[in-house]
This record gives structure tokens, C-alpha cells and sequence, in this order.
């Protein structure tokens, strides 16, 4: 982690235009949706990470539209900025925001999900861990056996299609745990309570696992158990470790979540760009390993 002060990370002037001339290194910033906790918190901490950098950030929230996120791009491009971050929606659709970055010659860095278009420079996780964790725990807790039912985020995303494949992965290695359905709920905690209701209408006591593939999902899905009074026999898993799952863990009311560090991406997304402006070496992909919460170890975890 760099931590010089802001005189020494930028001594140089800006090279191009978006700074006002105050010499400040000016980072356009795309997010996925900033109604997402996670999303929140990768951006608090990125903007704490530029405030002691001495890096301006201008944040546009892309509100989940690729074709949003692409505008923005083109946007960052007319003002010159000196660096863009995105929090890719798409990995397709989202990628000619890379596209024109390049073209430009403004370097780019995608964090936390990726684009079909390879940026200068990722930060993230890998996804396709975050699934595996998650599945080899329910199953742990099921002892090799049992009907589990997927949350998916929003489709074609990639940390969608990561977690997606991790889990599938140690399914495919444990025959005596089925998967008896799976759909979106695109990341969306009311969502996600409304598909849950579904399944248990559908599938009732056959269920015993639930794998959502966010938190925001997971902590949907838990409420409808506990309003069916089925809670007691289903094991619940999300991913991401936002504030009311960890509490969620701690109470019992959540089995697991896997750890996703917002905090260690945003500073690290930040810290990429600047080195980019500065013309210094980067690493070309920087991987932030994703953490399994229980009951027993959450406590470590609460703030």
C-alpha cells in the first residue's frame, strides 16, 4: 500500500485537461450501482484512498446500464481525465467503455468484475473462489448430501458467471448434492425474498441449502425461511460480508458469508491508477483473496 503523503505521490503536474489547472490528477469513476452496499463501500474507500493521495475523483454511478457506464467513459474522455476506474456492469456490454479509454491512451483500471476487453490494469477478486468457499461449506454442512438452490446476481455480469462456475465446479465433484433450481434476483435483497417464497412453495421441505450469490440476496432469502418457519432446516450462504449479514452470522440468523475486502479493491483500484499517471510499473492484475465468515470467526470481522 503506498502511503506517501500527496506532495510526494504527485509532483508533477497533471498532464491533461480535467484538473483546473490546480495540477491535481483528476480519476473518472464508473460504478455498478451505488444502491449496493458492497458498491458503497468500495467507493468510500476509494475516495479516502484519494484523499490521502491527493488524487480528485469524479464518481458517476452507472445505475446497473452498461449503456450508462459506456456514456460515461465517453465522457471521462472528453474531459481528459487522467485515469479511469470501472466497476464493470457487463462483462460484454460494458467492455467499449474499456474500448475507448484505450483508444484515447487514458489508462483504465477495472475493479472488483471484469470486462471481455482486457484494462490496462485489474483489482479485484476471484470470483470463481468466492463460489467454491461458499459451496464447499454448504457442502461441509450437509455432509456430501442434499437439494441446494442458487441466487444468481445480475446475468452476464461477471462476478455472476464467476460464482456461478466456482460453485458448479464442487457440485460437479460431489454428485450426492443436486441443485433443484437456480434464477436471478439480480443482486436485490426484495428480490431474492420474493424468489425464495417462490421456491418454498414449489420445493417446501426439499430444500436444504440456499447459495446466493450476494449477501443483499442471501439476507432476502433468510427472512422468507423465517416467515415460512423453515429456517431451522435450511443452511443459508452469501457472499460479500456487508454489515447486516455479518450481524446476521453473529445472531445465528445467517450461516455463512464469504469475506469480500471493498476496502482493500478501492484503495488498491486507487493506487493502480495513480502509479498510471505517474508512468510507474504496475502489476497488470492484483488479486485481493476472499475470506469464509462463520459464527466462530465473525467476530473478527465486526466493526
Amino acid at each position: 500500500m503506498m502511503m506517501a503523503g500527496a506532495s510526494a505521490l504527485f509532483s508533477a503536474a497533471c498532464r491533461r485537461g480535467a484538473n483546473g489547472g490546480n495540477g491535481e490528477p483528476v480519476i473518472g469513476v464508473s460504478l455498478l450501482n451505488l444502491s449496493s452496499e458492497f458498491i458503497v463501500m468500495l467507493n468510500r474507500a476509494m475516495e479516502a484512498r484519494a484523499r490521502e493521495a491527493g488524487v480528485r475523483l469524479i464518481v458517476n454511478d452507472a445505475q446497473r446500464s452498461a449503456e450508462r457506464q459506456v456514456q460515461q467513459a465517453e465522457s471521462f474522455v472528453a474531459q481528459r481525465v487522467d485515469a479511469i476506474i470501472l466497476n464493470p456492469c457487463e462483462v460484454d456490454a460494458s467492455s467499449p467503455a474499456v474500448d475507448k479509454a484505450l483508444a484515447a491512451g487514458i489508462p483504465i483500471v477495472n475493479v472488483n468484475s471484469e470486462t471481455r476487453t482486457a484494462p490496462t490494469a485489474f483489482v479485484g477478486s476471484n470470483d470463481e473462489e468466492s463460489g467454491r468457499i461458499a459451496m464447499e461449506y454448504l457442502v461441509r454442512r450437509l455432509n456430501g448430501k442434499g437439494n441446494v438452490v442458487m441466487m444468481h446476481g445480475y446475468m452476464g455480469q461477471a462476478a455472476q458467471l464467476q460464482r456461478d462456475a466456482g460453485a458448479k465446479q464442487v457440485l460437479a465433484k460431489n454428485p450426492g448434492m443436486k441443485l433443484i433450481a437456480e434464477q436471478t434476483a439480480d443482486w436485490d435483497r426484495a428480490k431474492a425474498m420474493s424468489l425464495m417464497e417462490n421456491w418454498i412453495q414449489s420445493f417446501g421441505a426439499k430444500i436444504n441449502a440456499v447459495f446466493a450469490h450476494n449477501d443483499e440476496m442471501a439476507m432476502g432469502a433468510v427472512v422468507a425461511l423465517e416467515q415460512a418457519k423453515a429456517k431451522n432446516r435450511t443452511v443459508v450462504v452469501g457472499v460479500d460480508a456487508i454489515a447486516d449479514a455479518l450481524q446476521a452470522v453473529k445472531e445465528g440468523r445467517l450461516d455463512a458469508t464469504v469475506f469480500q475486502d471493498a476496502q482493500g479493491q478501492g484503495r488498491a483500484a486507487v493506487d493502480v491508477a495513480a502509479k498510471l499517471i505517474r508512468k510507474e510499473a504496475i502489476d497488470k492484475k492484483t488479486l485481493i483473496p476472499f475470506q469464509l465468515v462463520t459464527k466462530e470467526n465473525v467476530a473478527q470481522y465486526l466493526k
